[in-house]
């Protein structure tokens, strides 16, 4: 086998994974991403459990290097009832992608990027001022964006189904990933993104 056969073979192994589990049961290897603007910026390499003390804090970017696993946990702790408790919604967020798997039979993380494909808005709209007059108009989303969008989206749609409920966190992470990876409307993130995207159409 010549070298430029050998190079040829080691860039095409995936990187997704690298081989690590999620959790130490799912690989992320096989998982794939239906969005080329999204995928460089989608990280599912997870070395045992998901939490790194907030270390990519104050790196330019850090938050690229972080899967997006602990990114979701962290967007879990936001707000109300569920602020700071990164072991309950961890293991509200490891639940949920067990009774995935056994209800679908797939990788539940192919689930989880599927829902972002699906949730991440492709534009937004900004307000410019021309003169003492401000318009709002549409603009492109980075990738980086999208992904903030959807992991927050996302999040949001789970903690507000448990508001005035009986239901869980894990019910209502459940729930929200399976309609997002269908893109059921029903589901906040995507009916928050078509939102967006609806009102940037009109400021075109």
């Amino acid at each position: 086998m010549s070298d430029a056969e050998i190079i040829e073979e080691e860039t095409v192994k995936p990187i997704a994974g690298i081989g690590t589990k999620v959790f130490g049961k799912w690989d992320a290897s096989e998982v794939t991403c239906a969005d080329p603007g999204l995928a460089p910026y989608i990280n599912l390499t997870t070395v045992g459990v998901p939490h790194t003390g907030g270390r990519h804090a104050n790196a330019w970017f850090g938050k690229a290097k972080l899967s997006v696993v602990e990114r979701y946990i962290n967007k879990l702790m936001r707000t109300g009832s569920y602020t700071g408790k990164k072991m309950g919604a961890m293991k509200a967020f490891e639940g949920a992608l067990d009774n995935i798997a056994e209800r679908s039979g797939e990788n539940p993380l192919q689930v989880f990027v599927d829902a972002i494909c699906n949730a991440a808005p492709m534009e937004e709209i900004t307000r410019i001022k021309f003169g003492a007059v401000s318009q709002p108009k549409a603009v492109d989303s980075s990738p980086s964006r999208r992904l903030d969008v959807a992991l927050a989206n996302l999040a949001k749609g789970a903690q507000q189904g448990t508001h005035k409920s009986k239901r869980t966190l894990q019910s209502c992470i459940i729930n929200e990933l399976n309609k997002a990876s269908q893109g059921d409307v029903t589901s906040y993130a995507v009916s928050k993104k078509e939102e967006v995207e609806r009102i940037a159409a009109s400021a075109r």
